[in-house]
């Protein structure tokens, strides 16, 4: 493995109060944000609300857009862009008024309306973008553009077929948004009198709404909770297992409280950049804790084996070689993947801007506390009562039985 600090020996344990300053400060101007934004902005996973998928046939005006959903007055609702930017598909999330089904349709109908304002959309004529199958076929049957008025049996199977053969092909072939009426006049099985009279009395939207949900309040709080007990859980299930594991309960209370630590910071700075808390955010918090846990147990690792090879050695002395000696692998594995999370918070659009915004900052939060945050904890612990300069061995850890017979045989020989 590629190793670029072989013989480094920082003195880290100088600047743990620096450090401390730093994070004392970060944590404190996270909790000023929060309480004077009056707490996480939640999304609509945790508040509840509609969320609507729209298409625009090109780049739309979010300001445009905003103006026209505080007309209908949505102004609270979010914008949010998804998929490959190219797409130009946007999610529009309000907050839930009335019942789940009674919410959907009225929130459903209300941003209908204010991008039919925004877009300059005549009343009264047939929107063929956001028509449906069956709304199209009855539309073609009241017009009656083939004169099928005396025979309703095939007026319904034929305007029902072309209904079909338009919204599959503006479904599949155009991605739900149709440029023109030409490309109806090119389509097999549309006769040219259909499309005629389609462009005649029908328009084409600028943009298709391709989904609508909704998540009820109810389901927002639950949610809220299992967020908050996973979060605990997992945190507990650490100082359990670390504290088993290294058979010293402060090797597991340094670590939660390291990540308790690049957890707060992490908040902070998400209600600082006006991040909206969700499901996502809340799969980077536990992937954070995951892994600013699995950095702190390496270095605690190398610290334990240390003990046991260099008993005799003051402890803060011993633990600033063992951060030594694992930082090109701590470099190594966070630079990779703060490079990786980075290119994500870049590239990756903006659905997932926010889950790696969440990781950049709580890898950079949890390579540092690993070192000037966790360590510093186990060297004030463990090293009190005996000094600055104590040794670290416990009385029964001096006491090697193969050390005795030597001390006895050397005896012996000198009688």
């Amino acid at each position: 493995m590629i190793e670029f600090f072989t013989t480094s020996n920082y003195n880290f344990l100088r600047w743990k109060w620096h450090w401390i300053i730093v994070s004392w400060l970060l944590i404190l101007a996270g909790v000023v944000s929060l309480w004077t934004k009056g707490g996480p902005r939640w999304g609509i996973d945790f508040k509840g609300g509609t969320l609507v998928y729209v298409k625009f046939a090109q780049p739309p005006d979010r300001d445009q857009l905003r103006a026209a959903l505080a007309q209908q007055g949505l102004a609270s609702s979010t914008l949010q862009r998804y998929g490959p930017e190219a797409n130009n598909e946007i999610i529009i999330g309000t907050e839930q008024v009335g019942h789940e089904d009674e919410a959907l349709d009225t929130s459903r109908q209300a941003i209908i309306a204010a991008l039919r304002a925004a877009f300059q959309v005549p009343e009264g004529r047939l929107d063929l973008n956001n028509a449906g199958t069956e709304t199209l076929a009855d539309t073609l049957r009241d017009w009656d553009p083939l004169g099928l008025a005396g025979s309703p049996t095939e007026a319904e199977t034929r305007y029902s077929q072309i209904a079909e053969l338009i919204t599959d092909y503006r479904d599949n072939e155009k991605g739900g948004l149709l440029g023109s009426f030409n490309e109806l006049r090119s389509l097999e099985g549309v006769p040219p009198v259909v499309a005629n009279t389609l462009e005649q009395r029908a328009h084409l939207t600028p943009f298709v709404v391709r989904n609508a949900e909704v998540v009820g309040p109810r389901v927002g709080q639950q949610l809220r909770r299992q967020a908050l007990l996973a979060t605990t859980l997992a945190l507990g299930g650490m100082l359990v297992y670390i504290g088993l594991r290294f058979r010293q309960w402060v090797y597991g209370s340094a670590a939660v409280v390291a990540t308790f630590h690049d957890v707060l910071i992490t908040l902070g700075f998400l209600s600082l950049f006006d991040y909206e808390f969700n499901l996502n955010i809340v799969a980077a918090m536990l992937t954070l804790v995951g892994y600013s846990v699995n950095d702190t147990i390496v270095t605690f690792d190398r610290i334990r084996e240390n003990v046991r090879l260099l008993r005799h050695e003051p402890f803060p002395v011993l633990v600033n070689r063992s951060i030594n000696q694992t930082l090109s692998r701590t470099i190594l594995t966070s630079g990779l993947t703060f490079l990786t999370v980075l290119a994500l918070f870049f590239l990756g659009g903006e659905v997932l801007k926010g889950f790696a915004f969440t990781l950049v900052v709580g890898i950079v939060v949890g390579t540092y506390s690993s070192i000037f945050i966790a360590s510093p904890i186990v060297v004030g612990w463990i090293g009190r009562g005996k000094g600055r300069t104590g040794t670290v061995g416990p009385a029964k850890v001096e006491r090697m039985p193969a050390e005795q017979p030597k001390v006895k045989e050397a005896g012996r020989k000198r009688r």
